[in-house]
C-alpha cells in the first residue's frame, strides 16, 4: 500500500470521512489483490494494469467513490451518478459504505482491465 495514500486517509480532518475511506480502500485491495495505488489530481487512485479502476474523494459533506470501466455493470441508479463508463456514489455523515454492494462491481469492473 502506498504510504502517500496512507497518509492523505490519516489527514482527512472528519473522522467519518477518513473511516469511510479508509474502509473502501480496504474494499478495494480485496476486490483487485494486485491492485496499485497512488495520489493523483490530490486524491487516491486505485490502478490494475496501469488502467484506473477506482477512485476516493472528500468534500466538504461527502466521500465519493469511482469505479471505471462501469459499462455494462447492473448498477442501482439511485445510488450512482455519471457516464456509463464511470459511476460515483456519493456518502454522505451517517452514512455505510455497503461493501456487500460496492466489492462485486469493483472485482466485475477491474475483470477486463
Amino acid at each position: 500500500m502506498d504510504t502517500e495514500v496512507k497518509d492523505f486517509i490519516e489527514a482527512i480532518k472528519e473522522p467519518w470521512q477518513a473511516e469511510l475511506a479508509y474502509q473502501l480502500r480496504q474494499m478495494v485491495h480485496e476486490a483487485i489483490p494486485e491492485v496499485k495505488e497512488r495520489m493523483q489530481y490530490k486524491k487516491p487512485h486505485f490502478l490494475k494494469n496501469g488502467k484506473y479502476a477506482a477512485v476516493i474523494s472528500t468534500s466538504k459533506d461527502a466521500v465519493s467513490f469511482t469505479i471505471f470501466n462501469a459499462s455494462g455493470l447492473e448498477m442501482p441508479d439511485e445510488l450512482f451518478d455519471g457516464p456509463p463508463e464511470r459511476k460515483t456514489l456519493k456518502l454522505r455523515k451517517g452514512d455505510a459504505a455497503d461493501t456487500e454492494l460496492l466489492k462485486p462491481l469493483v472485482i466485475q469492473a477491474s475483470s477486463t482491465l
